[in-house]
């Protein structure tokens, strides 16, 4: 069972955001995420930075670990200019990027560009045509074409990225359409079950036992993530407690826990638990 964290990016890009990175990698776990959000909700009116300049940072100073974007959106990102991005990481790494890629939905994301609130079923039609875009784009060298909300015109994508056929996609979502696109384009899938600093075991493995059910009836064969909110503690409140949760998330089919680096306002794993956090997974 992999172990991969999240580093927010509210810590000083120079300074202790790449020291955790760092710290991390030197602690061998799988990947490190970062959100790819302008603001969020529980740092509101915090230091916040941007995903893809801390990436970029990030890898030029690591050099085994894989990083990834969690989760982009088409909130306010554009396929074209998104996807150069994401090969400039790609090539910047030596192919470890991960890209981890959403619906998105209502809030502060959503509106900061100005764009009119919209259904859940507008979101997916958008999502899928996004997705659909950004795929072809990182893998194919130039890309025409004319979409209902989406246009490229001879746009080169040169000289790509260095995993092929491009960057994974870990693709996130629980509803039907969601699993839908994780089948047909996602190397991984990543979920935090029922969301919630007040979800407690008993409601979080049916829910998830649940989920990776519909993506494997959806046809889903890709890597599975459980990804544990900033704000649970129940996994972390004893090395057998944490080991249970591992195990039972092994017979569930996932392949990968993700868990939030620890912070000094307490959030994420309790830092006296990092340890026996680490040892579950062999590290």
């Amino acid at each position: 069972m992999r172990l991969s964290v999240l580093v927010l990016p509210d810590r000083h890009p120079t300074g202790t955001f790449l020291a955790e990175v760092a710290e991390a990698e030197r602690a061998g776990v799988h990947t490190v995420w970062t959100y790819d959000h302008l603001t969020w909700p529980l740092l509101h009116d915090q230091p916040w930075y941007g995903c893809v300049p801390l990436l970029a940072a990030a890898a030029a100073t690591t050099t085994r670990v894989r990083l990834g974007v969690q989760v982009a959106t088409p909130n306010y990102r554009h396929p074209v200019p998104f996807a150069k991005e994401l090969m400039t990481l790609d090539q910047l790494s030596g192919g470890r990027i991960e890209v981890g890629l959403g619906a998105g939905t209502e809030g502060p994301d959503a509106a900061v560009l100005g764009d009119r609130p919209r259904t859940p079923r507008e979101r997916m039609d958008r999502f899928a045509e996004w997705l659909g875009l950004l795929d072809t784009l990182l893998r194919e060298p130039i890309t025409t074409v004319h979409g209902e909300r989406y246009t490229a015109v001879d746009a080169h994508q040169l000289p790509g990225c260095v995993q092929t056929p491009r960057v994974p996609f870990t693709v996130a979502g629980t509803g039907p359409r969601s699993l839908a696109l994780a089948a047909r384009y996602g190397q991984a899938w990543v979920t935090y079950g029922p969301y919630g600093p007040e979800v407690g075991p008993d409601e979080w493995f049916p829910a998830l036992e649940k989920q990776s059910r519909r993506l494997s009836e959806a046809g889903g064969t890709s890597r599975r993530i459980a990804q544990f909110g900033v704000e649970v503690r129940w996994p972390f409140e004893s090395a057998d407690r944490y080991a249970d949760t591992v195990g039972r998330l092994a017979e569930l089919g996932f392949d990968e826990v993700s868990v939030h680096w620890p912070r000094p306002d307490g959030r994420g794993v309790p830092s006296g638990a990092m340890g026996f956090v680490l040892a579950a997974h062999g590290l």
